[in-house]
């Protein structure tokens, strides 16, 4: 998906006389493979918006029917809404102000506190995620110590208070595997409702390769690999690349697509 486009979701309840379409969503934010059509929309469905001429809601329930999808499969604007509330309300979050208790309120498009009456939104988080390549356009590919062998993507991490996201970008990286990054540029942004974190891309240049130490933490493998090498590797099996949904994959296949360049 394309998420620099206009999302094809209008986020409103609609107007009366458009059909209801529901789409189930379990606990692990997998959704059923085919929208419920035509109910009345159910005391705990979140409004979503309209779209395709229907009025879209989101129902969690317990298990979804056989064959169920999801965002890492489909990653389009309806299950990312759908996945980020859903999974928002099943956290019953208590009131900011007073510490009581919320419930849904406006069709599930935000909470209000049954004590003081103020109302809580949804939030989320922003985390950086950035392409790292050298003077030789290598890319910097790392393994997060929570992944299984062979599985690698580029550097992530939580936007921090009082940063500014190109700020999060030299510290994360700086900490991560001990590089100093120039020529930083904003790629993309792109929803990511596990539980709540926008992703904004950058891509980076190093000058100094030999700088690379992973911090044994976080990420306890890292290498620069040129296109010939990383293709290979993945074709053997050695290495794994995030899944299609992920901007990370996009930013490791903008940069494949553009052999020698300089890629964004």
């Amino acid at each position: 998906m394309d998420w620099t486009l206009p999302s094809a979701m209008e986020r409103t309840p609609g107007g009366p006389g458009l059909p209801v379409r529901v789409v189930e969503i379990g606990p692990d934010g997998k959704a059923g493979s085919a929208p419920l059509e035509g109910p009345a929309e159910g005391p705990d469905d979140v409004l979503l918006g309209v779209e395709d001429g229907a009025v879209w809601y989101a129902r969690p329930v317990p298990h979804v029917p056989p064959g169920p999808t999801g965002f890492r499969d489909a990653p389009t604007d309806r299950l990312a809404t759908a996945t980020a509330l859903v999974g928002w309300h099943a956290t019953k979050p208590r009131c900011e102000r007073c510490h009581g208790e919320t419930v849904p309120d406006d069709h599930g498009r935000r909470r209000r506190c049954t004590r003081c009456g103020a109302l809580l939104f949804f939030r989320t988080d922003p985390a950086i995620i950035v392409r790292i390549t050298d003077d030789a356009d290598r890319i910097l590919v790392a393994r997060h110590e929570s992944w299984p062998t062979g599985r690698v993507s580029v550097i992530a991490g939580f936007v921090e208070a009082g940063e500014s996201l190109e700020q999060a970008c030299h510290r994360e990286v700086r900490e991560e595997v001990g590089l100093p990054l120039t020529d930083l540029r904003y790629f993309g942004s792109q929803p990511w409702p596990f539980p709540r974190s926008l992703m904004l891309g950058f891509t980076a240049r190093t000058s100094d390769p030999s700088a690379l130490r992973p911090d044994g933490e976080e990420i306890v493998e890292a290498s620069f690999l040129g296109r010939e090498e990383l293709a290979s590797r993945v074709g053997a099996g050695s290495l794994t690349l995030p899944g299609p949904a992920s901007i990370g994959r996009a930013l490791i296949d903008a940069w494949l697509s553009q052999p020698g360049g300089q890629s964004r």
